[in-house]
């Protein structure tokens, strides 16, 4: 029996480790998040990750 894509694409995730977040924005801190993405030339989820990386270092120094 084939799998439909969205088994094929749960799979996927499965393996790869990872899993849908999603939030509800303010359009300009979208705004924000997507130029800066463009900017940095990273991925929206890179900028993500990383910022909250660094808000939590910065935050144990205070």
């Amino acid at each position: 029996m084939a799998k439909s894509i969205t088994e094929i694409q749960a799979k996927s995730d499965q393996k790869r480790g990872v899993k849908v977040k999603g939030f509800k924005l303010h359009v300009d801190d979208i705004a924000l998040i997507e130029q800066a993405s463009k900017s940095l030339d990273i991925p929206q989820a890179q900028l993500i990750v990383d910022a909250v990386k660094f808000y939590l270092d910065n935050k144990k120094a205070s």
